[in-house]
């Protein structure tokens, strides 16, 4: 048994809004409201990055279209003692899906860890 650490993009999809900075923080704040409702407050929540096809520089996963932003937002769990990748991210999965109802994710990483480790994407 392994522990992972498993990180999910999140669509999240704000209404009315004036500019992107307004609907990052709307999306943040939703999605960490409704995983503190249900007791979750380990998964960690930030808005994604999306890399820019002409330069390659990240910038914050948002667009804005008649009011309505969609925000990729990036969300992070620690799984323990899963049986393996398909198994931790299952379990990621299932937790965060059954927290955020009808919101789409997508694995987008998994790493494995030893206990003792401190543990961040982009540490390999």
């Amino acid at each position: 048994m392994s522990n992972y650490l498993v990180a999910m993009e999140a669509a999240w999809l704000v209404r009315d809004v004036n500019g992107i900075d307004d609907a990052i923080g709307v999306a943040v704040s939703e999605a960490g409201k409704r995983l503190n409702d249900q007791s979750m407050d380990y998964v960690e929540v930030e808005v994604g990055a999306t890399t820019c096809p002409a330069c390659g520089e990240p910038f914050d996963s948002a667009f804005i279209a008649a009011g309505t932003a969609l925000v990729g937002l990036l969300l992070e769990i620690k799984v323990f003692n899963a049986e393996g990748e398909e198994h931790a991210q299952r379990i990621a999965k299932s937790e965060i899906g059954g927290a955020l109802r009808d919101v789409p994710l997508e694995v987008v990483e998994t790493i494995e860890y030893q206990d003792d480790e401190s543990v961040e994407f982009g540490d390999e």
